[in-house]
């Protein structure tokens, strides 16, 4: 299959001194946000994390007040009776909170960032999350329920998730290097710091008020034509299928973007989809804020999808 480029994709630095909150839904302790943070730290990036302390999968936007851990944090990483909030010994930036992803998300914007940095942060990255988030998963997706309430809070927020990563410890980025999961998680993390990347370095390095960015990964190492990050190509979509022809026109598409399900799930290619959604209904965004986006991320090198 021919693929036609939108617009070049441009080698891009980080800019420094760009803060960035990190969250989840599927733990602070699980391996692919430790991959990210790495990732991003090692790209130049200030960052803090702060995610749920046990897995929140499915939690939506679901909020509560913290609470004194009545059990472990998720893979042992905190005994039982520490407090509502916590951070690494050896890492204070390294935070958990004993709630849902919206309270974890809102503690990393409203408390962590004036503690580390006396300002909000430039950037809210949740995930990348282990597994899809496609369709009306966004309603109960706790990733895209912490984008979201960063959106709200006026902080630009970018969801990412990915089917071939695992709900694996951070320790088994270490003591099992080679094995798929860990293989997954760099690969996700390295292709979501090139994301970030492209978005901080643009000279509109915003969203439309109240959207969030929501960006779904192919799945690697099981096929040939999508086993490296390198074989990923980005293609501009929306969440749900739809009649009308309300999008922006690419790709001579009259106005109808394809749905993240047709491209993630193609065999034949190797597609990351890139959604705009409302940050308070999680449905689809409009035309107008699909074309700001566009512009934001032109450099990424946006392909058009035929299959």
């Amino acid at each position: 299959m021919r693929v036609q480029y939108l617009l070049s994709a441009l080698p891009l630095l980080a800019p420094k001194s760009q803060k960035i909150v990190i969250s989840n839904d599927d733990g602070w302790a699980v391996a692919q946000i430790r991959a990210q943070f790495d990732s991003l730290k090692d790209a130049g990036y200030e960052v803090i994390l702060s995610a749920p302390a046990q897995n929140q999968s499915g939690t939506g936007s679901r909020s509560k007040t913290a609470t004194d851990m009545r059990e472990p944090c998720e893979y042992e990483s905190c005994r039982v009776g520490s407090p509502a909030v916590g951070f690494n010994e050896t890492d204070p930036r390294l935070n958990y909170v004993n709630a849902y992803p919206v309270d974890a998300a809102r503690h990393g914007i409203q408390t962590l960032s004036p503690k580390f940095w006396s300002s909000k942060p430039d950037l809210l990255v949740s995930g990348p999350n282990v597994g899809r988030n496609l369709n009306v998963q966004v309603f109960f997706s706790g990733t895209i329920g912490a984008a979201c309430e960063a959106a709200q809070q006026g902080v630009p927020a970018i969801a990412f998730s990915g089917q071939s990563t695992e709900h694996v410890s951070y320790t088994t980025l270490a003591s099992d290097p080679t094995s798929e999961a860990t293989l997954a998680a760099h690969a996700y993390a390295s292709l979501t710091t090139t994301f970030v990347n492209t978005f901080l370095s643009s000279p509109s390095a915003s969203l439309p008020p109240n959207t969030i960015i929501s960006v779904n990964y192919p799945p690697l190492h099981n096929r040939s034509n999508c086993a490296r990050k390198e074989d990923v190509k980005w293609v501009f979509t929306r969440t749900f299928p739809t009649i009308w022809r309300a999008d922006m026109d690419i790709c001579g598409n009259n106005g109808k973007l394809p749905t993240e399900s047709e491209v993630v799930g193609y065999d034949e290619g190797c597609y990351a989809s890139v959604s705009v959604l409302s940050a308070t209904s999680k449905m689809d965004a409009g035309k107008e804020a699909q074309q700001e986006v566009l512009k934001t991320l032109g450099s990424l090198g946006f392909v058009c999808f035929a299959h």
